[in-house]
C-alpha cells in the first residue's frame, strides 16, 4: 500500500495512523488519519476548549494538558484507535525565522557529492543562538559553486567552493519544552514540533503554487505567523504582532461589551470591509443585566473591524517588502486560522497586497467532513499529513535520492 499527499510519496508495507495536534491558545485539535490504499483516509477528529495559556504563552503545562487529553480523546472515539505519538504545531511570539549560510571549501575542483551537499547545510544550520533557544526546523533555499548561485541541486556539478543557503526558524527552549512537557503528560510521545503555518502550507498549498510564489498567513486567538515560499524554498518566516484577540477586544472596547459578546457580535454580525454587508442595518448589543438591550449601526462595528484588519496587512506588506516580494506573489496569499473565516477578510488582503487572496482550506485526504472544511483546522491537517510522510521517510529517501529528498520534500 502507499501513501501519498501533495508534497511527497512513500511506501510502506502495512496501513499507518498518523496524528496531529493543534494546541492552539483559544482551541486545541487533533486529527488522526490512517495510510492506507494509496490515500491518507480521516478517520478521527477532536476539538476541547485550550487552557493553560496567558498572553500568547503556556502559563499552566497541567492545564494545557488536560486540553489535550479532550481532544485526543474524542479523536481516538471516532476513530477506535488509540494514539501513541502526534506531530505538534508550534508557533506564536516564542517562534522567529532567521537567513543563514554554510561555505564548504573542498579543496581541488572536483564533481559535488551528497556527502558534500549535507556538510554545507550542516554548517550553515549551525547558528549561534542565545541559551534560552533552539533550532525548531531548518529549510535549504539553495546553493552556490564557486560563486555561482542559484544551484537548486548542484549534485553532480563541478567545483571547489559548496556555499548553502538556509532558512532557520528557532523557538524559545523553555516554551518549547513547556510544549512538549503538556503533550507528554496527556500520554502522548511527540514525533516531531513544526511551526504552525508551515503545516497549514503543507495541507493547503500545491507544490505549483509554492513555485510561483505565495504567503500563508495563519491568524489564531493569541498569535499571527507568516511564511513566503517562493522557488520551492522558504524565504521568510516570522510572527506578527496582531492577532484575532485584537478584533474582538476592538469590538469590546468599542461596545462596552464582555469579551465572549464581542466574540459572538464579530463572528455573527462583522465583516472587515466596508460596503460588502449591509452596512446600515441594526445589529442588538447586550447590556447588563437588568438594563434593555442596545441598538447600533452594522457600519459601527464594521468600521471597527477595518480598521484592524487593514493594520495586519499593513505589517504583512512591511514584511514582504523587508525580502522583495511585495510583488512577486503570483500565487497571492493564503488566509488560514480561525479569524480567517471573517468574512471580508479576504477581500481587506487583496486591497492592501494588490495580489489575490484566498482562504486556505485542507486538501489532500480522504473522508473529510464538511464540519470541519475550515481554515480552523487546516494547521492540524497539515500537522496529521507530516506524521504521515515522518512514517515513511525512510523510503521517501530512496525514491527521491536520499539526503537530497530530505531537504526538498
Amino acid at each position: 500500500m502507499t501513501v501519498s499527499q501533495q508534497w511527497g510519496q512513500a511506501v510502506v508495507a502495512e496501513a499507518t495512523l498518523a496524528v496531529g495536534l493543534d494546541a492552539g491558545s483559544k482551541r486545541t485539535r487533533c486529527l488522526i488519519g490512517l495510510a492506507e490504499n494509496s490515500h491518507l483516509r480521516l478517520v478521527g477528529c477532536g476539538e476541547a476548549d485550550s487552557a493553560g495559556w496567558s498572553k500568547g504563552r503556556i502559563a499552566d503545562p497541567a492545564a494545557l494538558a488536560g486540553s489535550v487529553a479532550l481532544a485526543v480523546a474524542e479523536a481516538e472515539k471516532q476513530a477506535g484507535v488509540s494514539a501513541q505519538a502526534a506531530v505538534v504545531g508550534a508557533g506564536g511570539i516564542a517562534v522567529q525565522g532567521l537567513n543563514n549560510r554554510g561555505l564548504y571549501e573542498m579543496g581541488r575542483p572536483r564533481q559535488i557529492e551528497d556527502v558534500d551537499l549535507q556538510y554545507a547545510v550542516e554548517r550553515a544550520s549551525s547558528v549561534q543562538l542565545p541559551a534560552d533557544r533552539m533550532v525548531l526546523q531548518m529549510f535549504p533555499q539553495d546553493f552556490s559553486v564557486d560563486g555561482r548561485a542559484d544551484f537548486r541541486n548542484p549534485r553532480g556539478a563541478l567545483g571547489s567552493r559548496l556555499e548553502s543557503f538556509v532558512h532557520v526558524i528557532t523557538i524559545s527552549t523553555q516554551e518549547h519544552h513547556a510544549l512538549v512537557g503538556a503533550v507528554n503528560r496527556a500520554h502522548l510521545a511527540v514525533e516531531e514540533t513544526v511551526y504552525e503555518p508551515v503545516a497549514a502550507a503543507y495541507a493547503a498549498v500545491l507544490p505549483d503554487e509554492r513555485h510561483e510564489g505565495v504567503a500563508v498567513v495563519d491568524i489564531g486567538a493569541h498569535s499571527t505567523d507568516l511564511v513566503v515560499y517562493y522557488g520551492d524554498a522558504l524565504l521568510h518566516a516570522t510572527g506578527l504582532p496582531i492577532s484575532g484577540d485584537h478584533f474582538t477586544r476592538d469590538v469590546s472596547f468599542g461596545f462596552c461589551v464582555t469579551h465572549e459578546e464581542a466574540e459572538r457580535i464579530k463572528e455573527e454580525c462583522g465583516c472587515a470591509i466596508l460596503g460588502l454587508t449591509a452596512d446600515n442595518s441594526i445589529i442588538e448589543i447586550p447590556s447588563p443585566e437588568g438594563r434593555p438591550a442596545r441598538e447600533a449601526a452594522r457600519r459601527e462595528l464594521n468600521m471597527i473591524l477595518e480598521a484592524r484588519a487593514e493594520e495586519l496587512f499593513l505589517f504583512v506588506r512591511r514584511e514582504l517588502a523587508r525580502i522583495g516580494m511585495e510583488q512577486a506573489l503570483a500565487d497571492g496569499i493564503v488566509l488560514t486560522g480561525g479569524t480567517a473565516q471573517l468574512t471580508g477578510l479576504c477581500d481587506m488582503a487583496e486591497r492592501v497586497l494588490n495580489c489575490q487572496a484566498r482562504n486556505g482550506l485542507p486538501v489532500g485526504s480522504l473522508d473529510w467532513p464538511e464540519h470541519i472544511d475550515t481554515p480552523a483546522w487546516t494547521t492540524a491537517a497539515g500537522l496529521m499529513m507530516y506524521s504521515a510522510r515522518l512514517k515513511h521517510r525512510t523510503e521517501a529517501d530512496r525514491k527521491n535520492g536520499g539526503f537530497l529528498g530530505r531537504l526538498f520534500h
